[in-house]
């Protein structure tokens, strides 16, 4: 993979990340490069659930692959802070 390939991914990740957090309700407390690999796993795994149903390339936009990708950054996000937040209690 080429740097500007990592790059990328770091900001799609971030993006798709911060938007999964976004829609999850209340306050998580995790720290941003976990919402980042959140959000890159979210983004590889919305991608090809969304090649699966032959949503994945269309014209403009593909707003279905978008709405896939920040579902499950959502999802990730809300199980992360769930178990991140059970991690710290002493």
């Amino acid at each position: 993979m080429a740097v500007t390939g990592i790059i990328s991914a770091l900001v799609i990740g971030l993006i798709i990340g911060v938007l999964g957090r976004l829609v999850v309700p209340g306050r998580q407390n995790i720290p941003i490069w976990l919402t980042i690999l959140i959000g890159i796993v979210a983004a590889l795994i919305g991608t090809a659930v969304a090649a699966a149903f032959g949503v994945a390339d269309t014209k403009g936009i593909d707003w279905i692959e978008l709405i896939l990708q920040v579902v499950l950054a959502g999802v990730g996000v809300a199980l992360a802070a769930g178990l991140w937040g059970r991690r710290r209690v002493p």
